[in-house]
């Protein structure tokens, strides 16, 4: 054989042994390509699912925020709601003279059903129910891929431990009185004989000391003696807090949210359940509260809290040792307010004190009902004590947004707002409307147009008619 051709038969072999290595190359090309392309895909499908997310998250809260200031628009309402009802009201009664000021009418209370226009095509429907309107015609009502749920707790319908921060021992002996009565039922008795959180004995006067001295100024110690006492008990404030090994000491300064709470001493979660928040979840039924004016409206207040301030003032009531007694107390008010649709009971302080007594509209049938009458040590230190109208209130909203991502399968995304609004300095939202408050001073014709505009713009900034926002939490 020649040489050339045992050359070609070496070239050949060669051939025939490097066959098929493009198909590996081009195989392991495309497996580096997947394993680029998929961890891509994962990166690119985890951003948009963070995206969607945060969108989500955004139009949920904005409809919490529209919730909380419909639900300011509402209340701001009150007044004109007020006078639109009053003829009605003065067909059922007359105060002293033949004439009777309108009560404030709680419409906080329906304010889940009087804004369901506003809300999604549910909360439409319940308002069609209450009012019997068509809303078929109205425009840019409701949300859309999304709903609020609205809740307002009237906080001076509860009593207010920032009284304490007023700095004088007047309120310091008031708000004593009140949380004293409030912890006195024997029922309670176990709650105060175990531990409390801290390991530490915490009977209702330390308790009751150490949700004032949190707040207050001074550094004198609070015994929330009884009224009567001729030996009060007073001292230093103690360095409590560092002896059993926690962080801090009292703050000497009013507390800035009701979680604060949970900082003093004594206040363990059974306290928590019992007296501060019954209910989880439903704020109307707190019994203590660190916002409000201080006097506690006793026609929004629940009998709990009402039972507290006749405890707090009366001389020797059945209802503030007997326990019977005062389920009759609670059942009685519940079931009045139940008749009347919430509707105020009482006109007047001094109706809630002749209520108390036996007298007036209700105190007959809670006489009928089981309740003693009651004797107060002083009816003008009651009416001290107690409002018929409320100020300031705060607005838990949770804003949802819903998203479809199959045939059978939403997702929802919830965002938790509360405020809290004080409507003290709010002005009548009627003088913001066109034409104004017809009983309005006219603008000084000396002033010039700015100094008018300037004098307008600082009114309405300090007195907001929608009230000042007073705390902001979301969730």
């Amino acid at each position: 054989m020649s040489r050339r051709a045992t050359l070609r038969r070496r070239i050949l072999a060669r051939r025939r042994d490097e066959r098929g290595a493009a198909l590996v190359v081009v195989l392991g090309a495309i497996a580096v390509m997947a394993v680029l392309l998929s961890d891509v895909q994962q990166d690119s499908g985890a951003t948009f699912a963070a995206s969607l997310s945060e969108r989500d998250a955004l139009i949920a809260e904005y409809n919490a925020r529209s919730g909380v200031n419909l639900a300011r628009l509402l209340v701001a309402t009150e007044p004109a709601v007020r006078k639109a009802v009053a003829p009605m009201l003065a067909l059922l009664g007359a105060g002293s003279g033949g004439q009777m000021k309108p009560p404030q009418i709680p419409v906080w209370e329906f304010a889940d059903q009087i804004l369901g226009p506003f809300n999604d095509a549910a909360g439409a429907e319940a308002f069609k129910g209450l009012a019997q309107l068509d809303l078929s015609t109205g425009k840019n009502l409701g949300l859309s891929g999304g709903r609020f749920e609205l809740t307002v707790a009237d906080e001076d319908s509860k009593l207010n431990v920032n009284v304490a921060a007023r700095g004088d021992a007047i309120s310091e002996l008031r708000l004593s009185m009140q949380l004293m009565a409030l912890m006195g039922s024997p029922q309670y008795q176990p709650l105060f004989d175990a531990l409390d959180a801290d390991g530490q004995p915490s009977d209702r006067r330390t308790i009751c000391g150490a949700l004032i001295d949190w707040a207050d100024s001074d550094e004198d110690l609070q015994g929330c003696d009884d009224p009567n006492s001729t030996t009060p008990t007073r001292g230093i404030e103690d360095n409590y807090y560092q002896n059993i090994g926690q962080p801090y000491m009292r703050k000497n300064a009013a507390y800035d949210s009701l979680e604060e709470l949970r900082l003093v001493r004594g206040l363990s979660d059974d306290f928590w359940a019992t007296f501060v928040e019954p209910e989880r979840g439903n704020p109307k039924d707190r019994a203590v509260t660190v916002w409000g004016q201080g006097a506690v409206n006793v026609n929004s207040a629940s009998p709990l809290t009402l039972l507290a301030i006749i405890c707090a003032n009366a001389t020797d009531a059945a209802m503030c040792v007997d326990p019977v007694q005062a389920q009759n107390f609670i059942m009685g008010v519940t079931l009045v307010r139940g008749f009347t649709m919430g509707a105020p009971l009482f006109t007047s302080r001094k109706d809630f004190v002749q209520t108390m007594k036996g007298g007036g509209l209700i105190g007959p049938f809670l006489s009928e009902f089981g309740v003693q009458p009651v004797t107060f040590r002083s009816d003008v230190e009651v009416r001290d004590m107690i409002a018929t109208e409320s100020k300031v209130f705060s607005f838990h909203v949770t804003g949802i947004a819903e998203r479809q991502v199959s045939e059978n399968e939403t997702v929802e995304t919830r965002v938790d707002v509360v405020a809290v609004v004080d409507f003290r300095q709010a002005v009548d939202l009627q003088s913001y409307m066109p034409g104004g408050d017809p009983n309005a001073p006219p603008p000084s014709s000396s002033a010039s147009s700015a100094d008018q505009a300037a004098l307008a713009l600082s009114s309405a900034l300090v007195s907001n008619p929608l009230g000042n926002v007073v705390y902001w939490r979301i969730e």
